[in-house]
């Protein structure tokens, strides 16, 4: 079960909109962008210690209870793994977390924040290889006796998600060995489901490409030499109310139709595949334009066409990504590699680790996904009755 994080973490979520702000600004140096990162991960841990500890504190220490509250109960390999870090004082040099431990992570990352889970990340555990087919070209006609391994071959390609490396500085505070395994277990990984999360979603939607060691986001497109370039928008979305929603469905209709065909105009099924993220802030103009009352009173938010709604701070106000779900090549792999930090460090009374995980994503294709602008307005002349 996913760690809820309430307002105790205020500070962490400041800081790391601070540091977002300066990764994507273009003008940002290197200094800068290393002081956010720095202010960002310590605001994470401090809030985050402080949390646990106050749970600790007054969490029921038994077992039994805290499984049937949906509670934190390690399994026998995850209890020795943090106990011995408990007897240890940290982690040993070299370390990986428990199998079981990296799948909660993953299993918490997805449930927490919906749009790794729309782009379909996927768990690779140790494999950092893996084979994908075209199912268009995973058959072939032939002579009853002929030769077809050459042409099925053609239909599978072999995908390296080692190339980029996610890393995680994890402060372990001495105090924090002293409340238990669980809660050292539930610290560590609540610490790499936040920070991960960070660096996914900017990698996922607005990574620079191999130039800067970065995925391939969905915001970009890759021209003929090879260079990695910011999308331009593709029209223009309002909203705007009608008696019978053909505004809203024309607009969609157009978009829906436009990633329907592939970057070589092949038609490709897109029903119940197309994902529209948007800003957190214009999220509640589209849920409000696209929100009805029920006969019983009860409101439901739906989009035509199934349009799936997700919300990610990585993309800008007044912008709108639609992506067709499948077409995103994004997983992680190699499983989470403790080290301690080989640096001095001048913290008093912890650990410094970096924990390190293999991860990459790349777009199919620049028809994987679109962006639109938004000009969502709630001027009186928009409503139908103002007709």
């Amino acid at each position: 079960m996913a760690m809820k994080l309430k307002k105790a973490m205020e500070n962490f979520e400041a800081k790391k909109k601070a540091y977002m702000n300066v990764v994507k600004a273009e003008n940002s140096t290197n200094e800068q962008v290393e002081t956010a990162f720095t202010e960002m991960f310590s605001a994470l841990q401090s809030d985050l210690s402080d949390q646990i500890a106050s749970q600790a504190r007054n969490e029921v220490q038994d077992a039994q209870i805290l499984s049937a509250r949906g509670q934190n109960v390690l399994t026998s390999v995850e209890r020795k793994f943090f106990n011995e870090a408990i007897e240890f004082g940290g982690f040993d040099e070299n370390s990986i977390l428990p199998i079981t431990t990296q799948e909660r992570i993953f299993e918490d990352l997805v449930e927490a924040h919906p749009l790794l889970d729309a782009i379909g990340l996927r768990d690779l555990g140790a494999v950092t290889r893996f084979i994908k087919s075209d199912p268009t070209k995973s058959y072939a006609w032939g002579a009853l006796f002929g030769e077809i391994k050459g042409q099925i071959s053609a239909a599978f390609t072999e995908e390296q998600i080692s190339q980029l490396k996610l890393t995680a500085f994890a402060i372990i505070p001495k105090d924090m060995l002293e409340l238990g395994p669980e809660y050292v277990e539930r610290y560590v990984r609540t610490l790499l489901v936040e920070s991960y999360s960070v660096g996914l979603e900017y990698g996922l939607v607005n990574g620079q490409g191999p130039s800067k060691n970065e995925p391939i986001g969905l915001m970009k497109n890759v021209s003929e030499n090879g260079a990695v370039e910011t999308k331009t928008s593709s029209g223009t979305l309002t909203f705007k109310p009608s008696e019978r929603g053909e505004i809203v469905a024309g607009e969609l209709h157009d978009v829906v139709k436009s990633l329907s065909k592939d970057e070589k105009g092949k038609s490709r099924k897109v029903l119940n595949r197309i994902i529209m993220v948007v800003n957190p802030i214009d999220l509640i103009s589209v849920q409000a334009r696209n929100t009805i009352q029920t006969a019983n009173g009860q409101w439901v938010t739906s989009l035509p066409y199934n349009i799936r709604l997700v919300e990610s701070e990585e993309v800008p106000e007044k912008k709108a990504l639609f992506f067709v779900s499948g077409e995103y090549i994004a997983a992680v792999a190699g499983g989470y590699k403790l080290n301690k930090y080989d640096q001095t460090l001048a913290i008093e009374d912890a650990m410094l680790y970096t924990i390190k995980q293999f991860a990459n994503g790349r777009p199919k294709d620049n028809k994987t996904a679109e962006l639109y602008d938004l000009d969502i307005s709630f001027a009186p002349s928009d409503t139908p009755d103002a007709a």
